[in-house]
């Protein structure tokens, strides 16, 4: 299969170029995505390319754009909405968890609502306490919405055109310090399936799950491990939050009987203590070791750079949480 190197940034646009070409139903709703290309250069050229009719700019109005997102996706269309920020979509909270994820089940499956919702979030471009938060748990919460959250540009490209394709409301998350990010992109129309994890690393002393940029950090941990220590630690990359392929999960504890899960939100009601809980469920006998979580500091963000690194999980300390596991 022939490649091309591309940004994470240049992966999302290609794979919606694809899309809006196959399929006419496809439509780009969001703030300044049009004339201003994105606030991240997402969606560069495609109001010259495919006009106003299918790229649509609205004002700064979550609840409005991911409405028109719902209304449009229950006519037969197939909308993409970009939220500039994930904490943006806190203010379209209601049309995302009643208007979009309840819809199917509130119908008894006669409706169903093809709608993708894509955010950046994430540290690491000092905007403070406003927009650097991750959010995915508050919306792993909510049945009915599935959640894809790519770490590499493959995937970005692959994951999206299999959200735009799905029947089912997609929270579309990227994390914004990889946008420009280069990697090897399969030509062509390649999907990436949804509730597939993916080893990023092999190994067999540890498990290390990343969840978006975390994966990044675990792989940067996993080397540390390596080259200092001598430890083998195997990483893997969720992809997509639901569905979660926990059987991927618990085959790479089996192997290896030891877990640390590496993610930038908050911990109380984390995803990792999510992942943690069905691990200790279905893989307790496996287990040498508790499972462990690195994640975000439980604070705001601060706009100081120091601050905000110093709230970050990075690879020493998810190396570090490895070694206490194995009892180093």
């Amino acid at each position: 299969m022939s490649t091309t190197t591309l940004t994470y940034r240049e992966a999302l646009n290609q794979g919606l170029r694809e899309e809006l070409d196959r399929d006419q139903r496809v439509i780009l709703i969001g703030e300044d995505i049009g004339l201003f290309d994105g606030a991240f250069k997402v969606t560069k050229g495609l109001l010259a390319d495919y006009g106003e009719a299918r790229i649509r700019d609205t004002p700064s109005a979550e609840s409005t754009a991911v409405g028109l997102g719902v209304g449009a996706a229950l006519v037969g269309l197939r909308p993409v909405v970009e939220l500039m920020t994930i904490t943006a979509a806190l203010r379209a909270l209601d049309q995302v968890l009643v208007s979009a994820a309840q819809t199917r089940f509130a119908s008894g499956g006669q409706l169903s609502v093809p709608l993708v919702i894509r955010t950046p979030q994430g540290s690491g471009h000092q905007l403070g306490p406003t927009h650097s938060h991750s959010l995915e748990a508050m919306l792993l919460q909510i049945p009915g919405l599935l959640i894809a959250a790519p770490s590499t540009p493959a995937d970005a490209k692959g994951l999206l055109k299999t959200a735009i394709r799905d029947e089912n409301p997609v929270a579309f998350i990227e994390h914004e310090s990889l946008y420009g990010l280069k990697g090897e992109v399969p030509d062509g129309d390649v999907l990436v399936p949804f509730g597939e994890a993916v080893v990023r690393r092999p190994g067999q002393d540890i498990t290390l799950l990343g969840i978006s940029r975390g994966a990044r950090t675990a792989v940067d941990a996993a080397d540390v491990l390596e080259r200092e220590h001598g430890v083998s630690a195997e990483v893997i990359d969720p992809r997509t939050l639901r569905p979660l392929d926990l059987p991927a999960i618990i085959a790479s504890v089996q192997r290896t009987n030891r877990l640390v899960v590496v993610e930038e939100g908050w911990p109380q009601g984390g995803v990792g203590a999510t992942i943690a809980a069905l691990v200790q469920e279905h893989a307790f006998d496996h287990l040498d070791a508790p499972v462990l979580r690195v994640t975000g500091a439980d604070a705001p963000v601060g706009y100081s750079r120091v601050l905000e690194r110093a709230a970050q999980a990075d690879a020493r300390a998810v190396a570090a949480a490895a070694l206490k596991t194995l009892g180093r």
